[in-house]
């Protein structure tokens, strides 16, 4: 299930993403710096999440994933995930990368690993998200693409 949703492009300034992201507990700090890609998910033109993408050359930080409260229990956080390794892996990534403080099980569950935050490209690192928008206690996961 999940798999019907469309997926947009919007610009990191939308209140709709900004909104969900702040009701998630999410950061909003760097929405609107240069090298990210969000998008709208929807079906049957209703948002049921947002995402977005951090391209680095060959690897991608996953990055504000989000389920809205009332779409949640119905797969579209794996959809959307999956919907995300692909435009990655499209883009020329070749592993992608993401933090998370609560849902590791979660992209466990989609094949991510966890790994020493040092194991990690130096482009991953020096990202606002690893240096200083997820804390330090933040799971940093890593899968290869495609996979």
């Amino acid at each position: 299930m999940g798999s019907d949703l469309n997926q947009q492009a919007l610009e990191g300034h939308d209140g709709g993403l900004r909104a969900a992201l702040s009701g998630a507990g999410l950061p909003v700090d760097d929405l609107t710096d240069a090298g990210r890609s969000f998008y709208r998910f929807s079906r049957d033109g209703e948002t049921v999440g947002f995402g977005g993408l951090e391209l680095h050359g060959e690897v991608a930080l996953l990055r504000s994933i989000v389920v809205l409260p009332d779409q949640r229990g119905f797969g579209f956080g794996h959809a959307i995930t999956l919907g995300l390794l692909d435009q990655a892996h499209r883009n020329g990534a070749t592993a992608a990368y993401l933090l998370t403080e609560t849902a590791a099980s979660f992209f466990q569950s989609l094949g991510f690993r966890s790994i020493a935050r040092e194991d990690a490209p130096a482009a991953i690192l020096t990202t606002r998200q690893a240096a200083s928008l997820c804390p330090a206690s933040a799971a940093l996961m890593l899968r290869s693409l495609p996979a």
